[in-house]
C-alpha cells in the first residue's frame, strides 16, 4: 500500500546502509532488557535500549483496525492506512514523501482487523526529522482528494483481481462460515462498492475514533535512552484525545461442524479445518502451544507432517496454528494435496487429531516440543531489532506482562504430560469446521 519512502537518490545513499546495518543488529543470543517509560502526557513504551548500531526502531498500534469499519464501507481502515504517507500537516503529499526521503526514514502503517499499526527504522542522527514527520502523520493527517482516490483505485483493482483467484474466494466463504454475523466474517479491503462509498470525512471521522493514548501500544528498541523517550512521546502521541470511541464488538466463538465446499476444476485441493482455539489468558495456553507443536506446528517433527507427507506423500506440506485474535481464538490446519487424494488425505488427518484427542502425546513428544521452543525464540523473535520491537508489542497487545521473557522458561518447563493430554481432549475433541476448495469429494476414506 505505502510507496517506499526513499528516492533513488536517497535509496543509494540511506536505505541500503541501513538494511546492512539492520541485518547485523541485536543478535539471537543478547539478553533483552526492557524498561518502561511512560510520558508526562500518560503515554507508556517498552524500550530496550541498544547502542551497538546508531538506529532507533519504533513499533506502535492503535485498538480497533477493521472490525471498527461501519456496515458498508468496508475497507475503511485499510484505505486509511495507505494514507499517512500522503501527506500530513502544511505538507502535501509531494512534499511529504520528499522530507522522509531526506531524513532516510522507512514509515509503515497497516490495517488489521483488530489493529492500525505503524512502525518507523531511522538513523539516531536524523532522528528529530524523522520524529517529527511521524507526529504530523500520526496527528495530523491530510486525506487529501488526489491520494485518496488514487489509493482507494489501487485498492478497488487490487479487490477485483483477487475476485477472481481461487484462494481469496475461498478464504471469503471461509470467514463467512466460521464467524457469521461477525465483523470478523467481511472482507478487510472492502469491495468496489463500499469502497467508492468511503470520503475523506469518513477517513478523518475513523481516525478520530481510533487515535487515542488510552488505545494506544508502543514498543522502541535501538539507540535512545529512556529520559529522551518519554519527551518523543510527548511529541508523538501527547497532543491526540485521552480516550478512543470505538463501537462495542462481541466475542464471539467458531461455528464448527460443517463443511464448506468452494467448488474449482481444480488439479490440486485445498483443505483446512477449524477447531476449538484457546485465549492467550488462559491457563492452559502454554500447554495447548506445546499439543499444537507436536500436532503439526512443528514442521518436519508434528504429527501431522509425518503421516502426511513423510509415510504417505500426499501434500507438500501441512501446518497447524493456534489463531489468537481480540474477540475470537481457533486451531486452524491446512494443507493442499491431489484432488483425486483429497478424501484420504482428509481421513489421515481427523485420525491423527482423534489419536492425539483421545491419547495425548508420548512423554519424549513433549520433550522435544518444550527443547524446541525454547531453544527456538531467540531466533524466531530477538534476532533484529525490528523482530523485539514487534514482540514487544504484541507482547502489551496481548497482556503478556513485561517479564514474560523471563518467566516464559518456567512456564513451559512446568507444563506435565498430563496438562497436554487435557488440553489436547478439550479443543480436538470437537467436530471441525471442513472446507475443501476443489472439486467436490469422493465419500471414501474420510474418516
Amino acid at each position: 500500500m505505502n510507496r517506499l519512502s526513499l528516492t533513488a537518490g536517497a535509496r543509494s545513499a540511506l536505505f541500503l546502509p541501513i538494511a546492512a546495518l539492520l541485518a547485523l543488529a541485536t543478535p539471537a543470543s543478547a539478553e533483552v532488557a526492557i524498561q518502561e517509560v511512560k510520558s508526562d502526557s500518560g503515554v507508556t513504551a517498552w524500550l530496550v535500549e541498544d547502542y551497538t548500531l546508531p538506529l532507533i526502531t519504533i513499533n506502535f498500534a492503535f485498538g480497533g483496525g477493521s472490525t471498527q469499519d461501519p456496515a458498508g464501507k468496508e475497507g475503511l481502515a485499510t484505505l486509511m492506512s495507505g494514507l499517512f504517507d500522503e501527506g500530513a500537516g502544511d505538507l502535501d503529499s509531494d512534499t511529504f514523501q520528499s522530507r522522509l526521503d531526506d531524513a532516510g526514514a522507512e514509515m509503515r502503517f497497516s490495517a488489521g482487523q483488530d489493529t492500525i499499526s505503524g512502525s518507523m527504522r531511522m538513523l539516531a542522527n536524523e532522528r528529530r526529522e524523522a520524529f517529527d514527520l511521524l507526529a504530523l502523520a500520526v496527528n495530523k493527517p491530510r486525506f487529501d482528494a488526489e491520494p485518496v482516490a488514487r489509493i482507494k483505485a489501487q485498492l478497488v483493482s487490487s479487490v477485483a483481481s483477487r475476485s477472481r483467484d481461487p484462494d481469496q474466494v475461498a478464504q471469503v466463504r471461509w470467514s463467512e462460515a466460521v464467524f457469521p454475523d461477525h465483523p470478523y466474517a467481511r472482507q478487510d479491503d472492502g469491495t468496489e462498492l463500499s469502497l467508492n462509498g468511503i470520503t475523506p470525512d469518513d477517513l478523518r471521522a475513523a481516525h478520530q475514533a481510533m487515535f487515542a493514548r488510552s488505545n494506544l501500544k508502543v514498543s522502541v528498541v535501538g539507540a535512545i535512552d529512556a529520559e529522551t523517550l518519554k519527551q518523543e512521546l510527548n511529541h508523538l502521541f501527547g497532543a491526540l484525545p485521552q480516550d478512543a470511541n470505538l463501537k462495542s464488538v462481541a466475542k464471539v466463538e467458531p461455528r464448527l461442524a460443517q463443511q464448506i465446499e468452494v467448488g474449482y476444476d481444480l488439479p490440486q485441493t485445498s483443505i483446512r479445518l477449524a477447531y476449538p482455539g484457546i485465549p492467550r489468558d488462559d491457563p492452559q495456553s502454554i500447554a495447548a502451544y506445546l499439543m499444537n507443536y507436536i500436532l503439526g506446528g512443528g514442521d518436519f517433527s508434528s504429527r501431522l507432517y509425518n503421516e502426511v507427507r513423510e509415510k504417505r506423500g500426499l501434500a507438500y506440506g501441512i501446518n497447524s496454528g493456534m489463531m489468537n485474535q481480540k474477540y475470537a481464538d481457533a486451531l486452524v490446519i491446512g494443507t493442499a494435496t491431489r484432488s483425486d487424494r483429497a478424501s484420504e488425505t482428509l481421513g489421515i488427518i481427523r485420525d491423527v487429531v482423534r489419536q492425539l484427542a483421545e491419547q495425548g502425546p508420548t512423554q519424549q513428544e513433549l520433550a522435544d516440543a518444550k527443547k524446541y521452543v525454547l531453544g527456538a525464540y531467540a531466533i524466531n523473535n530477538l534476532d533484529s531489532s525490528s523482530a523485539i520491537a514487534s514482540t514487544l508489542l504484541q507482547m502489551q497487545i496481548f497482556d503478556m506482562g513485561i517479564d514474560y521473557m523471563q518467566r516464559r522458561v518456567k512456564m513451559i518447563d512446568d507444563v506435565t504430560l498430563d496438562d497436554v493430554k487435557s488440553v489436547a481432549k478439550r479443543l480436538l475433541s470437537a467436530e471441525p469446521a471442513v472446507m475443501i476448495v476443489g472439486p467436490p469429494l469422493s465419500t471414501e476414506k474420510q474418516g
